[in-house]
């Protein structure tokens, strides 16, 4: 089995999200498995030169883009088993940022097409039986293999995986000749028109064999109107080749037993030491160091589908619970600011570092004793894992990835692995805040029998990449 995955970002090259977390650890882990796995990429301006320097070229050529001939050079580096392609073109990948470009429909129309006709054409005569392509992004790749590649390519069968359904790759159908190079038989035959404009995401969900997203709860939300923006009938009319796989996380990377950013390493037989881990934290922070008081923590992008509304309305009723607080990230200015003003307001007891830092992450997942994550909406969510393995309880709302990996706690029975609410509502959310709480102050030995339990989860991407391969299988027939 053969399996060429296409992305625009993978860890440790670049990353911006989970989906670089998915595609430095899904394709590793594959190949453990002894699938042959392969992973393309732009080759951007901020890979560091630690990786640079060990890339080999494989050659160059140019790539027909509508009007336009368009350099393309391809280079090679293997790492952790996995052969990574990196499309290098400076005009459209050297600059500061991955995305949020004027014409980032130009940019990843040229990757998806240089990697639709590289893939034929790759290095020992490797062809995929499978091209696995991740986000609107990628999403053309399937078009260009599927129309400008027919028949040649015919025989390579396409998945595609939705990571974010709120980003479509949305543009005006007059760009589908003169910037796609596309022809108008996609957009009056209905496979890229959507609401009178062009849709990337849509068109490679119709034309894929299978279709993931990455959990199997966000799976099913995307049915309706609330979660899919706009495409749930597109969705249902897609049910049949739909898979909800839920991610892992990397536990080499997610360990507290070995994190170098932990002030100090424990396991979930010496839980006792998150206690020096959360003293340390309160330090820095600036927050009281106190022991009896629980510290929630957030590790998160500051915008409103995080939940941020939320828990800026409620934020005095928080505050109230007896609690210390930390927020990590960054975001829409209005919660940054939001933030800052609370840490001036509640001094020694609310912490806002408006940063993205992972060092300062690992701190607050080993520090703190609650995270918590309101989402509205969470097609898997990386940190409430990573939360739980560093024994830290979630709090969190009934949603996606979140409803699949965070059961409700009954106390009756200690059974369950953290505290939730269904109903999108911050008086919800504070009532079981609140609830967490009081088990942390009321009953230290269920406490630390939940965080310990919660350690021993096994969110590894063993259990993902079998469901993956088996996908794999029945899609291309092959084993």
């Amino acid at each position: 089995m053969k399996i060429l995955f296409v992305t625009s970002e993978a860890a440790p090259f670049a990353k911006t999200g989970g989906l670089a977390d998915v595609m430095g650890a899904l394709p590793a882990t594959l190949s453990a498995k002894r699938a042959g796995v392969r992973v393309m990429m732009p080759l951007y301006d901020c890979i560091a030169e630690e990786y640079r320097k060990n890339m080999k070229l494989l050659g160059s050529r140019y790539i027909k883009l509508g009007w336009r001939s368009v350099y393309c050079g391809l280079f090679e580096l293997k790492l952790n088993g996995v052969v990574f392609y990196f499309i290098d073109n400076e005009y459209y990948f050297k600059r500061g940022e991955l995305y949020g470009h004027f014409d980032d429909g130009e940019r990843f129309a040229f990757f998806s097409r240089a990697a639709a006709e590289l893939a034929q054409n790759l290095p020992e005569n490797w062809r995929p039986d499978i091209v696995h392509c991740h986000d609107w992004q990628t999403a053309l790749t399937g078009v260009y293999l599927r129309t400008e590649f027919s028949p040649a390519a015919d025989d390579i069968k396409l998945i595609f995986t939705i990571h974010n359904i709120e980003y479509q790759g949305r543009y005006s159908r007059h760009v589908l000749g003169d910037v796609f190079g596309l022809p108008d038989s996609l957009f009056n035959g209905g496979t890229m028109e959507f609401c009178g404009g062009l849709n990337l995401m849509k068109a490679a969900i119709e034309m894929s064999d299978a279709v993931t997203t990455v959990s199997p709860t966000y799976a099913d939300e995307l049915s309706y109107a609330f979660y899919a923006h706009g495409l749930e009938g597109v969705i249902q009319n897609s049910r049949h080749k739909m898979r909800g796989i839920l991610n892992g996380i990397d536990t080499a990377i997610y360990d507290p037993a070995t994190d170098p950013d932990v002030f100090e390493n424990y396991d979930a037989l010496t839980l006792e030491k998150k206690a020096a881990n959360k003293t340390q934290l309160q330090k820095i922070l600036g927050l009281t160091p106190q022991k009896k008081v629980p510290l929630i923590g957030m590790v998160t992008r500051l915008v409103s589908h995080k939940g941020l509304d939320l828990v800026a309305a409620s934020l005095d009723a928080i505050m109230d619970i007896d609690a210390q607080f930390v927020v990590v990230g960054r975001g829409d200015w209005n919660f940054e600011q939001h933030f800052r003003n609370a840490g001036d307001i509640y001094k020694g007891r609310f912490s806002a570092q408006i940063m993205y830092s992972p060092s300062l992450a690992s701190k607050v997942y080993a520090g703190a004793d609650i995270f918590l994550m309101p989402s509205k909406s969470e097609p898997c969510g990386l940190t409430q894992m990573i939360a739980m393995r560093y024994g830290t309880v979630p709090v969190t709302r009934e949603t996606g990835g979140l409803r699949d990996t965070v059961t409700p706690y009954i106390a009756e029975t200690k059974q369950g692995r953290g505290f939730t609410f269904a109903n999108y509502n911050a008086q919800d959310m504070v009532y079981v805040l609140r609830s967490a709480a009081e088990l942390y102050r009321s009953d230290p030995k269920a406490w630390r029998a939940l965080a310990a339990s919660d350690m021993g989860v096994d969110f590894s991407w063993t259990q993902p990449a079998a469901q993956y391969m088996a996908m794999y299988r029945e899609v291309s027939g092959k084993k």
